[in-house]
């Protein structure tokens, strides 16, 4: 048996939220048995091409390492990853048997594409949604109208949906999916990965953030806003945040952490390896996991909470979503209200002064990963409900 990731939401090997969920779903096929193919299908100028990386087998059909300065040239550089994708697919599928691709997209041409291809090798087609289809789609009336009809598309061109929450379960079933076509599969996470086996990244103390670094989606300024009423109380705290970010949110991150004069309290990493990101993750005294409560947040789950919890470090994370669906306040993690920079701060104040019972709670959290957001679990999950696939 042998299973294709493919899709334009993420890179491979390194990479963002979508890049740590295709790796855990790749790993926990290749340790059932099943051989694993990711091709990343995005127009991505990378020093990463074809490779392989813990028996996961990774391809960049767009093939390009750095950006023409012709424009007709990207154009044709772009349609020809159509035809490599191809070419590599079918050469996989001669080869071994290609039993379901797995599309990871917003777009619907990708979508189309790789329904196309599934139709002509005789495959199975599982999409994968992680987010609200129609996060896009909001606003104008025409707008809205153009995302149901994408919609209508891809949810009737697939023969199975993976939904990272309940909500996009019942997202689809609402619309007339077949209940059978759907499987929910939680965040997911490789617990073997954040064992603590490196050197301590910095000196004394620290809480730590590790992902998407905006305003508006991750409300990290309400982080920040809760350490500086934290740092009146607490000298010896440095708060540290790593991740993606443009250079307008960086402009603003810095801006803020200037008004409030917490330059000599304050590290922002920018974009970090998944081997980086693990030293600061393992050896962080305290983790939030900071969201806005909105579309995306409702219908999604982070990937980064599981990651943390992974660490058996405290984890305090706001109430967005379905997390409380998962965790407990004091029991297996510390949870507060979204948006809410002086409730952030009592509840990282009030771990700091119970750290001992904290670090339970943070061993409660990491048994979690060994079960319900365990990697092979949810493999093991998914392949059976593959094999079932009408």
């Amino acid at each position: 048996m042998s299973l294709v990731i493919f899709g334009d939401l993420f890179t491979f090997p390194d990479g963002g939220a979508a890049t740590n969920r295709v790796f855990t779903y790749g790993k926990g096929f290749v340790e059932n048995g099943v051989k694993t193919h990711v091709i990343c299908f995005a127009s991505e100028y990378t020093s990463y091409l074809d490779g392989e990386t813990e028996k996961i087998k990774y391809y960049h059909p767009f093939a390009q390492t750095v950006r023409h300065k012709r424009f007709l040239v990207r154009r044709w550089q772009k349609f020809l990853k159509y035809f490599r994708t191809y070419k590599v697919i079918r050469d996989i599928h001669k080869q071994e048997k290609i039993t379901v691709i797995n599309v990871w997209t917003n777009l619907l041409v990708t979508h189309l594409f790789s329904w196309v291809l599934a139709k002509v090798l005789g495959v199975r087609l599982v999409v994968e949604c992680s987010e609200h289809p129609l996060r896009f789609f909001q606003g104008s009336k025409l707008n809205q109208l153009k995302g149901k009809a994408k919609f209508f598309l891809e949810s009737n061109l697939n023969d199975g949906v993976f939904c990272i929450s309940k909500y996009l379960v019942d997202f689809y079933l609402q619309h007339g999916a077949n209940p059978s076509k759907l499987l929910l599969v939680p965040s997911t996470v490789d617990p073997t990965r954040f064992i603590k086996n490196s050197d301590r990244p910095v000196q004394g103390p620290f809480i730590g953030y590790f992902g998407s670094l905006t305003f508006d989606r991750d409300n990290v300024d309400v982080l920040i806003n809760a350490f500086y009423e934290v740092s009146k109380s607490v000298p010896n705290y440095q708060l540290i945040l790593g991740g993606f970010c443009n250079a307008e949110d960086k402009k603003a991150i810095l801006n803020l952490v200037s008004e409030l004069k917490l330059e000599s309290r304050f590290t922002l990493l920018g974009f970090l390896s998944r081997e980086e990101i693990l030293a600061y993750v393992n050896h962080a005294n305290i983790l939030v996991m900071i969201r806005a409560n909105n579309l995306q947040s409702q219908a999604s789950f982070p990937s980064k909470l599981t990651e943390f919890l992974a660490s058996a470090n405290p984890v305090i994370t706001v109430d967005v979503g379905e997390i409380t669906d998962f965790l407990s306040d004091g029991k297996d993690a510390f949870i507060v209200e979204p948006g809410n920079s002086t409730a952030l701060a009592e509840k990282i104040l009030y771990v700091i002064e119970n750290y001992e019972q904290a670090k339970i709670v943070g061993l409660n959290g990491q048994k979690l990963t060994n079960s319900i957001f365990n990697y092979k679990y949810q493999a093991d999950r998914m392949l059976g409900f593959i094999r079932g696939l009408n």
